[in-house]
């Protein structure tokens, strides 16, 4: 599509631009690709450079874009979002027309804290398979999860492909389907590991994700997981309380 120059209409200028550059930056360009100078774009649509700036400036905000100074504007990679719902992190990427790819740093028996062995009902000197991977969606890292699963309910489980989804691990060799969470998320700092494996900055926003998974009413998994910020956000419904009007 050539460039136009813009009129005026019910729809602001900057509002129109921005329509413009999301459609070429979502259907046209891919991730990392510059976006035109203001410049260009200001002669291009016929614009003021305040219009170009509030146009990239909302696209930025939105985290279609990314600035870097001296550089230029840059197309962001896209953003994973989740529906907060109980899924793997492998049905959710497919979900979205995205490659899902796991790498496991380690999967082994262990001892777990008393935190963990609390939430999966253990005994003290019990152990539980610890496994740690880093999650990735069309080859960018999105998270960091590091699990431990109830050993004497999933005998075996480290012989397993644990690069595929767990999930689909425990329902296909145990007969046992996860139907059931509690789950706490909360905004923290990476630390200097986790920075290093999701190729951020130490100290990087990132979202912190604490699950104990059940299949009925037996704790199955206890998982942190560090999400980066930039690259994966939650959705979620949410709905009023309803009244029942009551008669006097």
């Amino acid at each position: 599509m050539m460039p136009i120059h813009l009129r005026d209409s019910e729809i602001p200028k900057h509002e129109q631009l921005r329509a413009i550059l999301l459609h070429r930056c979502t259907k046209e360009l891919q991730p990392g690709d510059l976006m035109p100078s203001e410049r260009r774009l200001m002669e291009d649509y016929g614009v003021s450079r305040i219009t170009v700036r509030e146009a990239i400036g909302q696209l930025v905000n939105d985290g279609h874009l990314v600035r870097v100074r001296g550089k230029g504007t840059f197309v962001a990679s896209r953003t994973v979002q989740s529906r907060l719902h109980l899924a793997s992190f492998s049905e959710e990427m497919r979900a979205q027309g995205l490659t899902p790819t796991t790498v496991v740093l380690f999967a082994r028996l262990d001892k777990p804290s008393p935190a963990t062995s609390r939430a999966l009902g253990l005994a003290a000197d019990d152990q539980a398979y610890h496994v740690k991977r880093l999650r990735l969606a069309d080859g960018e890292p999105v998270s960091v999860d590091d699990g431990w699963f109830h050993a004497a309910r999933l005998p075996g489980l480290t012989g397993h492909d644990l690069s595929k989804s767990v999930y689909e691990a425990v329902h296909t060799h145990y007969g046992l389907t996860i139907d059931r969470a509690e789950q706490t998320v909360k905004a923290t700092a990476a630390d200097g590991d986790t920075a290093t494996l999701l190729g951020t900055k130490r100290g990087a926003p990132v979202l912190y994700f604490d699950r104990v998974s059940f299949s009925g009413d037996e704790p199955i998994e206890h998982t942190e997981s560090w999400y980066r910020c930039d690259r994966y956000q939650l959705s979620m419904e949410v709905e009023g309380q309803r009244r029942t009007a009551q008669r006097r």
